[in-house]
């Protein structure tokens, strides 16, 4: 099976525009900075891209532009006078990020124009507008815009919202009910300078709203991965299985615009298959705020923790579903040492420590198996079938739990087997311990790449575990005879004091 991990920064906009200006720097020059930030913190945390582009690559800018020209031939665009914000002050139109006010659907305020991050609907027009950057109410000009009819496509929206069972039901329901209030026409058209201009003459100094060309760089840049890898880059894309992972402040545009936009353009490129929404990420129960200083930075952790750690904690606290979910230190701490050390950590270290310590590392062979051997090398065997069904239906937590209730299995088996005791079984309970660590090894390496190769290393595996194969976990891999290498404990205590001090920093 082929499968690619495909991302792109998205790079324009009104929040790029207005961080551009404040930096005194050109949205190019801004761009350039953070798209290397991000890959750069990805990377730090053990996120690997087999492609990592940007929306302002001109393969995407050219396809925006080709999509919409396709849009206009089958008769989803039209061109309409509007009125549009505008500030004397700042002599400028104020789209989107320009414009803060109160959402007219749940009352939410200091919300921006196009996106209520409470209530994750697009406001037809805020209230009580005022301009972000000066703060004072804007007036109201006339402009010409290009307007995707949305509205044109209540049935097929319906359709594929019940004919997709893949689609998270949670989200689906409230969708459902979006299209039921009553759809309306999108703007597509902003008037400032940062953006894929709109191909046309009479739309000059316009450019395509962000959320318009976004969405299509996730097909714009597969194309460019696949076929720079000689691979028909359509024909791949529509025969596979497509996943959009998301959150949930953005399930409007995910689940109404990007399918209608593809409808529009006749299912050229497939829908997507699987949309995976997750909630907002608190920090000690209330929202992560940069400007309030209530917040982790993702280098500061490291300067404390491994990249493990994190992934670990947030994993194992995100469900599939889009509720908010809360980062708390002491939850943090509690997690990483009763689970993560005393249920993994240990039971690793133990089984890798005692063969060393009672064979010098070289594993024994099978004897006659007990119940409890025949037991537990079924737990092995299924482990992979059992993982690979948590995995299809992107339950991680459940998953990464599975693993945790897997080891503690094997804490438990090996504590009843008693090998210290050099009986009958001892040699049994080695060879089949040093394998459910290999099990272990493998099922980890999608949660704790770090940990699990540091794992492998231990058990004196050959090659890098990215390159074997999933099912492999369910196998006795390990033989008799093979010789592990040199055990060591794979975690470090968080220690109470050290949360103490990080929680101490924030808000300050």
């Amino acid at each position: 099976m082929e499968a690619y991990y495909v991302c792109a920064s998205d790079d324009f906009g009104t929040p790029i525009l207005i961080q551009a200006e404040k930096e005194k720097k050109t949205p190019e020059e801004y761009v350039k900075v953070w798209n290397k930030r991000d890959y750069d913190d990805f990377t730090a945390f053990g996120i690997s891209f087999d492609f990592f582009y940007r929306t302002s690559s001109p393969e995407n800018i050219a396809f925006v532009q080709d999509v919409f020209k396709k849009l206009m031939v089958n008769g989803h665009i039209y061109e309409q006078e509007i009125i549009q914000f505008y500030c004397k002050v700042d002599q400028k139109f104020l789209p989107d990020r320009y414009v803060i006010g109160r959402c007219p659907y749940c009352k939410a305020e200091e919300q921006y124009s196009d996106l209520c991050e409470k209530c994750g609907r697009v406001p037809q027009e805020i209230e009580e507008p005022k301009c972000s950057i000066c703060k004072n109410p804007p007036t109201k000009q006339k402009t010409r815009h290009y307007f995707f009819k949305l509205t044109n496509f209540v049935n097929e929206l319906n359709q594929w919202l019940e004919a997709d069972s893949h689609l998270q039901k949670d989200v689906k329901k409230y969708v459902q009910n979006w299209i039921k209030d009553g759809l309306v026409d999108w703007d597509i058209t902003r008037d400032i300078t940062w953006g894929v201009p709109i191909p046309l003459e009479e739309a000059k100094g316009q450019v395509f709203y962000g959320w318009f060309d976004n969405h299509l760089a996730y097909i714009s840049s597969a194309m460019k991965f696949l076929n720079d890898k000689g691979i028909n880059g359509k024909e791949f894309w529509n025969s596979a299985d497509i996943y959009h992972f998301i959150g949930k402040d953005i399930v409007y545009h995910h689940y109404l615009f990007l399918p209608a936009m593809r409808i529009g353009i006749k299912k050229e490129y497939k829908l997507p298959d699987y949309v995976p929404t997750r909630g907002h990420l608190m920090l000690q129960s209330k929202k992560i705020s940069k400007s309030r200083n209530w917040y982790i930075g993702l280098r500061d952790f490291l300067q404390s923790y491994p990249a493990d750690y994190l992934r670990f904690y947030l994993t194992l606290i995100t469900p599939y579903s889009q509720d908010d979910l809360n980062f708390d230190w002491d939850e943090f701490a509690s997690r990483i040492n009763s689970e993560l050390i005393g249920n993994i950590g240990n039971f690793v270290n133990r089984a890798l420590g005692f063969t060393k310590k009672s064979t010098g590392g070289t594993v024994p062979s099978m004897g006659d198996a007990d119940l409890a051997d025949r037991e537990a090398q079924d737990k092995i065997k299924n482990l992979a079938s059992e993982m690979t069904m948590l995995m299809e239906e992107n339950s991680l937590d459940k998953a990464l739990k599975k693993i945790l209730e897997f080891s503690a299995y094997f804490n438990q088996y090996f504590q009843k087997k008693e090998p210290w005791k050099g009986g009958a079984g001892t040699n049994n309970c080695i060879l089949v311990s040093v394998n459910a660590v290999h099990s272990i090894a493998m099922a980890l390496y999608p949660f704790l790449p770090e940990s699990s190769q540091r794992i492998w290393s231990q058990l004196n595996m050959q090659g890098k575990i990215s390159e074997q194969s999933w099912d492999s976990m369910s196998e006795m891999s390990i033989k008799d005879g093979h010789v592990i290498g040199e055990p060591s404990p794979l975690f470090k205590k968080v220690e109470e004091a050290e949360i103490k001090v990080h929680k101490s920093k924030l808000g300050k």
